[in-house]
């Protein structure tokens, strides 16, 4: 037998096989273009100790399951950028320097015949598992790990950074300027400045102008694309997969399964449970899991900001994908999200980022779920596709993003003082001239159903959307250059339309009722043109934004929701509440990130069991039947 067919007979062992033979095992690891000794450790699950324990003692090397602490060496030093290739470490070992290695399959055959030829390497290089590289590395690291993940973009790109641009004078302009913007609308039917006209027109008329050409857009849409045909494991790149968890040791069980559950070579994903340092009993969840070669543990520094943004950039250089998707706590991808969104972007390679759906899974449990389940219907289900199609700036959602990790890094990754990193970074790609587009695939997500929670949420995103319009008009002529006219007033519109909108559709209500009662007796009619006009602009506001709304419930067949969606006014005036908090926050807490609390599914089933059961695509409340 040659070295290479005994090499993967003693890692495969007694009984451990499931059927193969060493020869077998060998011949399908190099037709998918990976290391036999990942495809061991994964797609045979024995888990890379295993697997480098039995390598090292066929070999003849000593073999450790981490490094040992307290060496002395030089990792601290090592290049981030090269951090996620990193295979080996030196370090001094009492009176040697030794080699701390985690070698792949043909460079243990090459370690063995020099071992023969060089006895004395036999105290010079000891095996350990990948992970454990890693994570010496990423501690070694740490310090320049938290300063790239915080100051790394504003290094890039100074113009465009909260922490550089959201200072306090700078944000008290913006909340008195945003104050006074809204109590002129409000009170202008009464003093009769008939040139304010077109200030109300544009605030209320524009986003309402937009969300109708998407409901238009999405009413005559066609049949979407049959699926992409599965691309050959082989042709399946390396992905990666970023989980930022705190305090969610709960979630932790039901997360492994669901990313367990994807439909992706195990070989070729690179699952990083970012996890902050002082959360200790999640840490301890993650370690509990069993011994997977396609998870690892991250452990993140306790160091302010303590966001998600920064938990994220501090992992990004670890990342040895050639892309990289984020998902939260609470998320259940589609089984088959990452090898279509590997074929978008193989067939879309003007592509830098692509959105895949978020659908509200427990939205018959509470009336708030129901309604943020329509609100996330008209947002991925017609919105954004529609500013996909037109090629203006998305502001993306939190989760189930996917990048090329290149472009990711290019324009340096999350900005980790914004509060809601997905809209800054949607406006990044934008001004970088990189396309985004929506991705044909789904992630379950569960909607707070209580009012605090939900209240905690909103506010954390109402500011950050604040943030976001503030740092990326701080220098509007850069921003038109970057963006051109187009794209900068789409960005505009959307943005400041989330943040002003529920405020003036809130105000304007009682405004118009005050109008009403007051009637001609101190306008001589003119304040009835007025109200005319708002109320003309109100109704135009709810229906294209329920338009909006029942269009994206009826891609998904939720019409159960429908009826539910005629409580949008009051809905509204929830978000306004939480827009008058967020303005507060800006100024006293700006980078304050509220924790959304998740709970277990209670489901019973797995993702992809209820969709096998359901014959492919998902019919019930649960999971929703995607368009057709």
């Amino acid at each position: 037998m040659s070295d290479a067919l005994d090499l993967i007979a003693a890692v495969m062992g007694t009984g451990d096989s499931q059927g193969l033979t060493a020869e077998q095992v060998l011949e399908r690891a190099l037709e998918r273009e990976v290391d036999p000794l990942s495809y061991c450790a994964n797609t045979l699950n024995l888990g890379q100790i295993t697997v480098m324990r039995r390598a090292a003692h066929w070999a003849g090397f000593a073999f450790f399951d981490v490094i040992p602490r307290g060496l002395s060496g030089h990792a601290e030093h090592y290049p981030l950028a090269e951090l996620a290739r990193a295979r080996a470490v030196p370090l001094r070992l009492i009176d040697r320097d030794v080699f701390f290695s985690s070698p792949g399959f043909f460079e243990i055959l090459a370690l063995r015949t020099r071992l023969r030829e060089r006895p004395q390497l036999h105290s010079r290089v000891c095996f350990v598992p990948e992970a454990a590289i890693r994570g010496y590395m990423v501690q070694a690291s740490s310090e320049a790990l938290v300063d790239n993940a915080r100051q790394g973009l504003a290094r890039r790109w100074p113009f465009a950074t909260a922490q550089l641009e959201l200072t306090r004078p700078v944000r008290i302009v913006f909340v008195v300027a945003l104050t006074l913007l809204v109590g002129i609308i409000i009170i202008v039917p009464f003093l009769g400045l008939s040139w304010l006209l077109p200030l109300s027109v544009v605030l209320l008329g524009l986003p309402a102008v937009l969300r109708l050409a998407a409901s238009w857009r999405g009413l005559v849409e066609g049949a979407p694309p049959p699926p992409p045909e599965r691309p050959d494991d082989a042709e399946l790149p390396v992905y990666s997969v970023l989980v930022p968890l705190r305090d969610e040791a709960h979630m932790v069980p039901q997360l492994y399964a669901a990313l367990r559950a994807l439909d992706y070579p195990p070989e070729k994903l690179d699952i990083k449970f970012v996890v902050e340092d002082r959360s200790r009993a999640t840490i301890d969840a993650v370690g509990r899991l069993p011994d997977d070669g396609s998870f690892s543990l991250i452990c993140v520094p306790d160091a302010a900001p303590r966001t998600k943004p920064k938990a994220l950039g501090f992992a990004l250089p670890a990342c040895r994908g050639d892309f990289v998707v984020v998902f939260d706590a609470e998320d259940r991808p589609h089984p088959d999200q990452l090898w279509q969104a590997a074929a978008a972007f193989r067939d879309q390679p003007d592509v830098q980022c692509l959105q895949a759906e978020l659908l509200i899974d427990n939205a018959d449990e509470h009336w708030l779920a129901g309604l943020f389940a329509g609100e996330y219907a008209g947002l991925f289900g017609a919105l954004l596709p529609a500013l996909a199609e037109w090629q203006l700036p998305m502001p993306l959602g939190g989760t189930s993003n996917h990048f090329r990790i290149a472009a990711l890094r290019a324009i340096g990754g999350w900005d980790a003082f914004n509060v809601t990193e997905d809209a800054d970074l949607g406006m990044r790609l934008a001004r970088s001239g990189y396309r985004t587009a929506m991705l044909a695939s789904h992630t379950l997500e569960e909607a707070p159903t209580q009012w605090r929670s939900w209240l905690g949420q909103r506010t954390r995103w109402m500011k950050g959307w604040m943030q976001t319009f503030i740092v990326h008009n701080r220098y509007p002529i850069t921003l038109r250059r970057e963006m051109g006219w187009r794209s900068m007033f789409a960005f505009k519109v959307t943005v400041l339309s989330m943040i002003v909108s529920p405020l003036l559709h809130t105000a304007l209500l009682p405004t118009l009722l005050v109008q009403t009662v007051m009637n001609q007796f101190l306008f001589g009619g003119f304040g009835w043109s007025w109200a005319a006009l708002h109320l003309g602009l109100l109704c135009f506001g709810y229906s294209t934004t329920l338009a909006l709304t029942l269009i994206g419930l009826h891609r998904q067949r939720r019409y159960r929701l429908m009826v539910l969606q005629l409580l949008l006014p009051f809905y509204w005036l929830l978000l306004a509440i939480a827009t008058l908090r967020a303005l507060h926050e800006l100024l006293d807490r700006p980078f304050y990130w509220a924790k959304t609390e998740h709970r277990v599914r209670k489901t019973g089933l797995s993702v992809k069991e209820r969709i096998r059961r359901t014959g492919g695509i998902p019919k019930d409340p649960e999971h929703p039947r995607p368009a057709e």
